[in-house]
């Protein structure tokens, strides 16, 4: 990659609106090191650093909780966009104390009796951590107006509740990435063809994906009024070419890792005086 060029976070920062999302390229490979195997060896180097970083903002959370910077990751997508791959090939690169990992099913019968931030508060990472929503509150705006869970006035409201939270989530120290995994119509298909047709993969496939696939054009609108609704500078959306898993995965740690290098972390000061602590371990029997 050339010096001179752009930060991948700034080539797939979605952009403001209006966005259509049909007209970007799900099968696109925008500053790839190269094909499949060059970029899979950009992984190694990759992992060293983040493993460092994530450990440094690790320490000062242990060191000093309420200054402490957090990192919330968010993963939207429809089915087969590879949310939990992005969760193990690229979260699993770092120490897994680190990681606070949250995946969003249906709402509970207790979860129902509050707002719909309330569950999501809860999950809410602690200092020095990285948080990683699998689905997040996000559903409330796609899953909830596509299957008319709430009336149409309700799910409308939530876009401003969204901006508030997550705007107040930046105030606390919060950096805040949110990715949507894109893929195409083909590819899913393709995907739920191969979960049917191998039987090591049967426990994934969910008939009720076939449902959601069915209303594609309305989850398509659905994620545009996100994307166009929810996307400020201190939660950006980042729209991340996925029909190539390798790409999603490389392109998602690397927006990690440029993100957490422009936190300028550094390690905690000590609470004890060094020299002293050496001189009584030289002294120590």
């Amino acid at each position: 990659m050339a010096k001179d060029s752009p930060q991948l976070s700034d080539v797939l920062r979605c952009p403001q609106p209006p966005v259509d999302i049909t007209t970007i390229d799900t099968g696109a490979t925008p500053q790839a090191p190269g094909d499949k195997e060059k970029t899979l060896k950009e992984f190694e180097p990759m992992a060293e650093e983040l493993s460092q970083l994530q450990e440094t903002l690790f320490a000062r959370g242990r060191s000093n909780p309420e200054a402490a910077r957090r990192i919330l990751v968010i993963l939207q997508g429809l089915d087969t966009a590879g949310k939990g791959g992005v969760v193990r090939h690229v979260f699993g690169l770092v120490d897994p104390q680190g990681i606070h990992h949250h995946s969003f099913k249906a709402p509970t019968d207790e979860e129902l009796k509050h707002d719909f931030l309330w569950r999501v508060r809860k999950a809410l990472p602690e200092p020095g951590m990285i948080g990683v929503f699998d689905r997040s509150h996000y559903e409330d705006v796609l899953v909830a107006r596509v299957d008319n869970l709430v009336e149409e006035d309700v799910w409308k409201e939530r876009y401003d509740l969204i901006n508030e939270f997550e705007l107040g989530l930046a105030a606390d120290g919060y950096k805040i990435i949110k990715c949507f995994l894109h893929i195409s119509s083909d590819t899913q298909k393709e995907r739920l063809q191969a979960r049917l047709d191998n039987p090591a993969k049967y426990w994934k496939y969910d008939p009720s994906d076939l449902d959601a696939r069915s209303k594609w054009p309305d989850y398509t609108d659905a994620y545009n009024d996100v994307l166009n609704k929810c996307n400020p500078d201190v939660a950006p959306w980042y729209i991340i070419p996925s029909d190539h898993k390798w790409y999603r995965n490389w392109a998602v740690g690397r927006i990690l890792l440029e993100t957490m290098r422009s936190m300028k972390l550094t390690w905690p000061a000590p609470d004890v005086d060094v020299e002293k602590e050496k001189e009584r371990l030289n002294n120590a029997s």
